[in-house]
């Protein structure tokens, strides 16, 4: 009996099945974001809807990528042109996040390069005390420069066969990945300057949080890594997976070496010329 008739595909690409999870995930973010927008703007059950949507975004997650660990492990679709395709598909991802920054630091630059009346003519504003680049904020530049140290390692480890490299890369990244977020929430309660009503606390607050944000994203990936990788799901030649991962886990490093830079370090020492 030849493939065809057998119903087997007679070729490496795969067809995906029909799937609820695009039309439930877009239900789901839109009511987390219609119910903090009004929460922001003092709707009590603002919250408690952003909230349940929230709840439904982490349970299609769940859903969504368990269904793709059984097309990846289990039944064999993700072939080496599949993954090609995936390659093209996260570089793009990354590359449009990469523009969704260049928004906040197009922000900041046209504010801090030519301030205006609004700011005292000076940047930062008049008023505001900024963060020490080199206090906590030096420290999660390390951690995190650390961390894709670790991620590396595992990887190489993976692709050498030593699963240990593997398990042990993986876990340190985890938990320097919430050490970060740990550090950056402390420091966020010792701002010294609003989050409204000046441009310093709006592009600070903004580019700075939604980059915390990424990093919760990112190490939420490499938990399921982990556990993939506990479970033997990985192979040193089929691993896309993780590989992924640590593209995304680089470009969470290299934002925040932007940020570090450029908004705490030039950003708050005075740096900008004024008018």
């Amino acid at each position: 009996m030849s493939d065809q008739t057998a119903g087997h595909a007679k070729h490496s690409y795969h067809l995906v099945d029909p799937s609820p999870w695009p039309l439930i995930g877009a239900l789901a973010a839109g009511l987390m974001f219609f119910g903090a927008v009004h929460g922001m703007h003092g709707a009590a059950w603002g919250w408690w809807l952003s909230g349940f949507g929230l709840a439904g975004v982490l349970l299609l997650m769940a859903a969504w990528w368990r269904d793709v660990i059984k097309e990846a492990t289990f039944q064999g679709h993700h072939t080496p042109i599949v993954q090609l395709g995936m390659r093209y598909g996260m570089t793009l991802f990354i590359a449009s996040e990469v523009m969704f920054f260049v928004a906040f630091f197009w922000a900041f630059f046209e504010s801090s390069l030519y301030p205006k009346a609004a700011t005292g003519g000076m940047w930062p504003p008049k008023g505001i005390i900024p963060f020490d680049a080199f206090h906590l904020p030096f420290l999660n530049t390390l951690i995190l420069l650390l961390s894709g140290t670790t991620v590396t390692w595992a990887h190489h480890s993976l692709i050498e066969g030593n699963r240990r490299g593997l398990l042990v890369g993986l876990t340190l990244t985890v938990l320097l990945g919430l050490t970060f977020t740990g550090i950056q929430a402390v420091e966020y309660t010792h701002a010294l300057f609003p989050f409204s009503g000046n441009i310093f606390g709006a592009t600070f607050f903004m580019a700075t949080g939604f980059h915390g944000f990424h990093v919760i994203v990112g190490t939420t990936f490499l938990i399921v890594c982990l556990v993939r990788a506990y479970k033997g799901h990985f192979k040193p030649d089929h691993h896309f997976g993780l590989e992924a991962a640590a593209w995304y886990w680089h470009f969470v490093d290299v934002v925040w070496i932007f940020l570090f830079i450029c908004v705490y370090w030039w950003g708050g020492s005075g740096a900008a010329i004024t008018e």
